[in-house]
């Protein structure tokens, strides 16, 4: 009898972004590692790029979404009824905030199923809320690939095959203070990344977003921080922004928000949300967004990176990885907490590297334990920055294993020249 493979089904019947997909079979997951079918191990340095922030199963994250499975799934449309966890969790949020801006504290949540979908949300209050139509981005920004967020990002490689898209969209260099002129009484908002993630992980000067902060003030912009991939413990701080003195009129969240589940989430003050309750009413709606199986993992989620502090170690963690990757190959290393790009001289010197590492291997003295097999290390490039190696793993990530990873990864660049 034939039996018909899960890899063949994946083949033959899952849409495929690339020509060279990775195709790792994963059985199951826990913590920081994957293991195929035949018990092989993979460290996910990526997080599942950027989105398991306290790890893979976390106990807590299991346990909650069991809890909401036992009361109710799907029940109605968004913002229709009262569903606690969706509650406790928008209150929760709006706790790790904190923040005033000139329109009000940011008090009001909208949840979406994803980062694109919250982006596309931003948009649209703030083209509402403003009565203008001009968004300004950055170049090399990623916001998603939805039409909207896609019209956002800034790399013509990304778009040129889907024009036209959204009119009325301008972009500026990120960090570049002579582009501020051109935010004007016609822009609606600045969407703007606190740390350019898809450019290789950029941190910009703190007084650059503040002259962004100021200049959207002093024209009546609003401006809209995209932490998809920052918020959730990322950088060192709950949000990204929190490092430094700005506050964001409108702040967008995914990725590590759902401890593993699909949710996302835009933030503003009441007095700027309001503008989607009339003319036209369920000015923005979706089915999905807010799923109260989700939004239990997410505030699970929250309440792990809050009560264990996660954020407060990424900065140690992340200087552990600086001092251990040491290869003179690596010709810079840029991040922030556990955000961090691992620069090399091209591509062609990188993706080899990215190719060793991620084979599981035998014992290696030095390395690991008698006994215990050499893990692959899943690491990855950028979309706009593709000789640098993308790092950001769980949060929860132990000392050891980071020495672990980072011994693999010497180890890898050490093997091209042998």
């Amino acid at each position: 009898m034939y039996i018909v493979t899960h890899r063949q089904l994946f083949f033959q019947h899952i849409a495929q972004t690339t020509d060279f997909p990775l195709a790792l079979e994963i059985d199951r997951a826990e913590g920081v590692y994957l293991y195929g079918h035949e018990g092989q191990a993979y460290m996910d340095l990526i997080s599942g790029i950027g989105v398991s922030n306290v790890g893979h199963r976390h106990p807590a994250v299991l346990a909650a979404i069991q809890a909401q499975l036992d009361k109710y799934m799907h029940l109605m449309v968004y913002g229709e009824y009262v569903q606690g966890t969706q509650a406790e969790l928008a209150r929760a949020l709006v706790d790790t905030i904190d923040a005033e801006t000139a329109y009000g504290p940011i008090d009001n949540v909208y949840f979406t199923n994803s980062g694109a979908e919250a982006i596309e949300g931003a948009m649209k209050v703030a083209k509402r809320f403003t009565g203008r139509s001009e968004l300004i981005a950055c170049h090399n920004a990623y916001h998603g690939s939805t039409q909207g967020a896609l019209s956002l990002s800034g790399d013509e490689n990304f778009k040129r095959n889907y024009r036209p898209l959204l009119p009325d969209i301008r972009h500026i260099q990120h960090g570049r203070w002579a582009d501020l002129p051109q935010i004007t009484t016609r822009t609606a908002a600045v969407i703007m990344e606190v740390v350019q993630g898809e450019a290789g992980v950029r941190v910009p000067d703190p007084a650059y977003l503040q002259a962004v902060r100021e200049r959207c003030t002093a024209v009546g912009a609003l401006l809209i921080f995209d932490e998809i991939q920052t918020g959730f413990g990322r950088t060192g701080t709950f949000w990204a922004f929190q490092g430094g003195p700005v506050v964001p009129d409108v702040l967008v969240s995914a990725k590590g928000m759902g401890g593993g589940m699909p949710i996302g989430a835009f933030m503003a003050p009441t007095a700027v949300m309001n503008v989607i309750k009339n003319n036209p009413m369920l000015g923005h709606i979706t089915t999905f967004g807010g799923h109260p199986v989700s939004c239990a993992a997410s505030l699970a989620t929250l309440r792990v990176i809050q009560d264990q502090k996660l954020y407060a170690d990424a900065e140690r963690k992340g200087q552990l990885i600086r001092s251990l990757l040491t290869h003179p190959a690596i010709r810079a290393i840029r991040g922030k907490g556990l955000m961090m790009a691992v620069e090399f001289d091209s591509f062609e010197v990188l993706k080899p590297i990215i190719d060793r590492a991620i084979v599981p291997g035998e014992d290696q003295p030095g390395l690991t334990r008698p006994g215990l097999a050499r893990p692959g290390i899943i690491t990855d490039w950028f979309l706009f920055c593709n000789n640098s190696m993308r790092l950001a793993p769980p949060l929860t990530i132990t000392d050891d294993e980071i020495r672990l990873a980072c011994g693999i990864i010497n180890e890898s660049i050490a093997g091209l020249s042998r």
